[in-house]
């Protein structure tokens, strides 16, 4: 896809969300299911993933890491920002790769140390590309992927999030 091709598709998106702004408000969803050992699992719309217990928090390695999915959307999002402003743009991304790395303490998570916090300290998103783009470019295509990307905005700036509870209670017999 070129420049022109992506603004011709999203032409019509921009102008209808000028027009109607509540059209652009959309509601995602993702469902976790609860069906057996300490697991969950959740349909990507492609595959199901099983998440589990990380080894450093008593898994064995057979399932994937909450936290590594929460890496791997922020690496999907920077990417398809990246390679949506970089069409936009103009400018000729050959290929490369996103890489995300965060640092927690799983103390925190395991209630072992109750100083220690609870999810990742820091993440850290590098961008290594092979393009023709001098150096300005470079720097405005970054700057505008980070500015859009949806993933890194959510976790730079904070979501109110709430949660609830539905249940069925079993009656004792």
């Amino acid at each position: 896809m070129d420049s022109d091709e992506l603004r011709a598709l999203q032409r019509p998106l921009k102008q209808q969300y000028r027009e109607a702004p509540e059209t652009a408000i959309i509601t995602l969803r993702a469902e976790g299911d609860l069906t057996g050992g300490i697991t969950c699992s959740v349909d990507t719309g492609r595959a199901i993933a099983v998440a589990g217990l990380h080894p450093s928090t008593g898994g064995d390695g057979s399932f994937v890491c909450s936290g590594h999915m929460l890496l791997q959307a922020l690496a999907a999002c920077a990417g398809v920002t990246l390679r949506s402003v970089a069409t936009a743009r103009g400018i000729s991304v050959n290929s490369g790769q996103v890489v995300v790395e965060g640092d927690l303490d799983v103390k925190g998570t395991l209630g072992a140390d109750h100083e220690a916090p609870v999810g990742f300290r820091a993440i850290r998103l590098h961008f290594e590309l092979d393009t023709d783009a001098d150096g300005e470019q470079l720097i405005d295509l970054i700057d505008t992927t980070e500015r859009y990307c949806v993933v890194l905005q959510t976790l730079l700036n904070g979501v109110e999030v709430e949660a609830s509870l539905t249940a069925t209670l079993l009656e004792a017999e």
